[in-house]
């Protein structure tokens, strides 16, 4: 009897740990789990441990609320200039309802990839080639905006679309390469010619400046010549009128002993006959004689003749 009673209660404490373990769960971080009662939706469990009731709850969808990164396969699109190129696009996303990415659509990832490519489509079609190659952030920004919104009511917040891949056709790139090659060389010589007008430039401005400098020269020394003749012209100014001045005082001083000697009347008329034999070794063509002077001469003479008699005169005597 009593081995009996164990062997039931063991078996009872088994099937208990056969009904609780599977029922116990642990949920990981940034992780949720979406719990049916009776197949309807009941609970949303969060990071921790819990358990659910055997039989009657079930997990219906463990969800990942970490930011997921779906990188779709290329789209053909057609332009506003009709060209076909293909674009593959990066979607960065996040849960942020569980129940709503549970029960809100069957595929979110297929739904958002042909979400993608409509509005993609609808974006490309309103833009020209060239546009749609330059403008890869206004694309984004449009992109990100539209799934954004249409994907709020499925519990998804789009963060961010990326084109990875903009692949134009194959003539269209070598279009584009032959453009981009012209235009490089078209800058090339651009900076060629850039390059020879800045040395022209400098080079005429170095020839001016020289220009400039050799006339300041020239002029700095036509200058200092003026100068130095004007120099030479004062020193020999100051010399003639130091000159001047030492006569000056020379026949002022005689004039003084002169008159200290207090000369006779005869005297200062043999001074003026020494005057009057300086001034006519001169070129001067008229000369006037004072009155004295003339008296001075007649006597002068009548004693030449007393001295020294002529000799016809001289013969009549000795007769």
């Amino acid at each position: 009897m009593v081995p009996a009673l164990i062997i039931f209660l063991v078996v009872l404490i088994l099937l208990a740990l056969l009904l609780i373990v599977p029922n116990v769960k642990i949920v990981p971080q940034a992780t949720v789990f979406v719990v049916e009662h009776l197949g309807a939706y009941d609970r949303t469990w969060q990071t921790g441990l819990h358990m659910k009731w055997p039989l009657i709850e079930k997990i219906a969808k463990k969800v990942s609320l970490k930011e997921q990164v779906v990188d779709f396969r290329p789209q053909p699109v057609i332009t506003r200039d009709n060209v076909t190129m293909q674009i593959d696009t990066v979607v960065f996303f996040q849960v942020t309802d569980a129940k709503l990415f549970t029960y809100g659509i069957e595929r979110p990832l297929s739904a958002i990839e042909n979400l993608t490519a409509t509005t993609l489509r609808n974006i490309i079609g309103e833009m020209e080639l060239d546009h749609t190659l330059t403008s890869r952030d206004v694309i984004n920004s449009k992109i990100t905006s539209l799934l954004d919104e249409a994907t709020d009511k499925w519990g998804i917040k789009v963060n961010r679309v990326e084109l990875k891949n903009i692949i134009p056709p194959e003539e269209i790139q070598n279009a584009m390469e032959k453009q981009m090659k012209a235009e490089r060389e078209r800058r090339e010589s651009i900076l060629r010619a850039e390059g020879v007008k800045r040395s022209q430039i400098l080079e005429a401005e170095g020839q001016k400046e020289s220009q400039i400098l050799v006339a300041e020269a020239e002029k700095e020394a036509a200058i200092l010549r003026a100068d130095a003749v004007r120099e030479q012209k004062i020193r020999e100014a100051q010399g003639e009128a130091e000159a001047i001045r030492m006569t000056q005082t020379a026949l002022a001083e005689s004039i003084k002993m002169l008159n200290e000697a207090n000369p006779s009347g005869h005297v200062l008329s043999l001074k003026g006959m020494e005057a009057f034999a300086k001034a006519a070794d001169g070129k001067a063509t008229k000369i006037i004689i004072p009155s004295e002077m003339q008296a001075l001469a007649g006597l002068a003479t009548s004693l030449k003749a007393f001295v020294d008699p002529d000799p016809a005169d001289a013969q009549k005597a000795d007769k």
